[in-house]
């Protein structure tokens, strides 16, 4: 089972077309969303991923309820501000990360397998305890200008990073 994790997309609709093109031609489970769509036109590209999608919301998602509505829309899901999933046996926490107090929490806590995240915009990839802690960096491009997604295979715990270029 693979999983594709992106966030921080911020508008940019060129990187976000380009990573749902490249999303469909995978084999994927799920994509999951970490947050920072920014405005709710953003939501509009994901009406050709082929894949199912989660997201959560982050700082920068102002008008929540016509996102989540437009996801809807397009058969994706927005759970809020945190989302527990189980992705194939390993428990899994959905956040944006930027309360960094909470993203510490929940990795001090040991009771996640899988921690996904964004806020930073930068790739980071460690393992705290028994869990593994995943930031795809950003899909914008806009902070380092290098926009990036994740593969996440949950059961191996096995990570790669994508350049997605357009």
């Amino acid at each position: 089972m693979n999983v594709a994790v992106i966030s921080d997309t911020h508008d940019r609709l060129p990187f976000i077309m380009k990573a749902v093109e490249m999303l469909n031609e995978m084999d994927l489970e799920l994509v999951i969303h970490c947050g920072d769509y920014s405005a709710p036109f953003a939501i509009d590209p994901y009406k050709d991923l082929k894949h199912h999608m989660i997201g959560v919301y982050g700082n920068n998602d102002a008008e929540k309820s016509l996102i989540a509505s437009k996801m809807k829309s397009c058969g994706k899901e927005v759970r809020g501000e945190f989302a527990k999933l189980d992705l194939d046996g390993a428990v899994t926490a959905v956040l944006h990360g930027h309360d960094s107090e909470l993203l510490e929490a929940l990795i001090d806590s040991g009771g996640f397998d899988v921690i996904l995240y964004g806020h930073t915009h930068e790739v980071k990839v460690e393992r705290r305890l028994k869990s593994l802690i995943v930031n795809p960096g950003e899909l914008c491009g806009y902070l380092t200008g290098k926009p990036t997604m994740a593969i996440l295979d949950p059961k191996t715990r096995r990570i790669e990073i994508l350049d997605v270029k357009i």
